[in-house]
């Protein structure tokens, strides 16, 4: 069974395998951030789900991941390209895991003798994410017909879920954690719960780089699936706390301390129109196309995102438990699905 699947999903046992719309190309290259901290950055366009950002620590002979990639090739691609700055004899011992979304995580299948770091709620939520086993009948299985099963396809459809092993973490912690990498060390605060239950942020304090997770979107909507959106502005003030010369955020470039102020900005002010939306009585659903549909941050991709966003702002301005995260995401593919060019005749 799917875990928190909505009710009224269908899936077909022999629907056939999606054409993927994107063909998907990796870097070869790591990003020098600051001494020691590289970034792999697959971001290649706007509206894309699941390249996420992996930030590579290297000191002496040690080695640490900040997250891991989404599937084995894209894992492969990574592991290609961080041998090129490994020193001779090198490998990645650690794996630190800011959050449980597939995207973060999958991978650290692949770095079978590292420890896995991540907080303690992380681990205990692992098992409310959508496995690979669920992600590739999704992909696969559904109605391509509906709403969901279009988007899962437009979205999902180009990384292979089969053959994956969701691989909990080794070690968790409550609250902060030093670790270190060689020479280097690494705070890792507890800032969650913002955009899942139990969020991480890693500070490389001789580099006064903040690893953000997914607290922190660059280029796009975010999509938020704990919120409400309150704890995701405490969580954005955490990081400005620590006074960040560059913020690494979980999907896109990085950002300065002025960025991700600014995000801030987007943050508030969306929390604001919800809150007014749901004062004047409108569902969220409504609400959310409202704030899509007046232009509210045109400039940034996945506006089907805000939808997310609205229905779980929503839960918790109602005292009501948040939908889950297939429900979540029928939300903005309905939004997507309702505004969806025209396929030519």
């Amino acid at each position: 069974m799917f875990r928190n699947l909505a009710k009224n999903t269908v899936f077909y046992e022999n629907a056939r395998m999606p054409s993927p719309k994107h063909i998907l190309t990796f870097p070869e290259h790591l990003q020098r951030i600051a001494e020691g901290v590289y970034l792999w950055d697959t971001h290649a366009e706007k509206g894309r789900w699941g390249e996420a950002n992996c930030v590579l620590l290297v000191s002496g002979a040690s080695a640490a991941l900040i997250d891991t990639p989404y599937d084995e090739a894209m894992t492969r691609a990574l592991q290609a390209a961080a041998a090129k700055v490994l020193p001779p004899g090198t490998s990645i011992d650690t794996v630190i895991n800011t959050h449980p979304n597939g995207d973060h995580t999958f991978g650290n299948a692949y770095f079978p003798d590292a420890r896995i770091i991540t907080s303690a709620t992380n681990a205990r939520h692992l098992c409310h994410e959508p496995a690979p086993a669920d992600m590739h009948r999704l992909v696969t299985g559904s109605d391509p017909g509906t709403p969901l099963g279009w988007y899962a396809r437009e979205k999902f459809g180009h990384y292979k879920y089969t053959d994956l092993t969701v691989t909990p973490p080794t070690h968790t912690f409550h609250g902060n954690l030093g670790v270190k990498v060689g020479s280097m060390g690494v705070q890792l605060i507890e800032v969650g719960p913002a955009h899942t239950a139990g969020d991480v942020v890693a500070w490389i304090e001789p580099g006064a780089v903040a690893v953000a997770g997914d607290v922190v979107f660059q280029g796009e909507h975010p999509a938020h699936w704990h919120g409400p959106l309150s704890h995701v502005v405490a969580a954005v003030d955490a990081i400005l706390k620590l006074n960040p010369q560059v913020i690494i955020p979980g999907h896109g470039r990085p950002m300065s301390a002025a960025e991700v102020q600014a995000h801030r900005g987007y943050l508030t002010d969306l929390e604001s129109l919800i809150h007014r939306h749901h004062r004047e009585g409108r569902e969220a659903y409504e609400a959310a196309c409202r704030i899509i549909d007046s232009g509210f941050h045109a400039d940034l991709g996945s506006a089907e995102r805000i939808a997310i966003v609205t229905a779980v702002e929503y839960a918790d301005l109602d005292g009501l438990q948040r939908p889950g995260a297939v429900a979540l995401a029928e939300h903005a593919a309905r939004f997507a699905w309702e505004r969806r060019e025209p396929v030519a005749a």
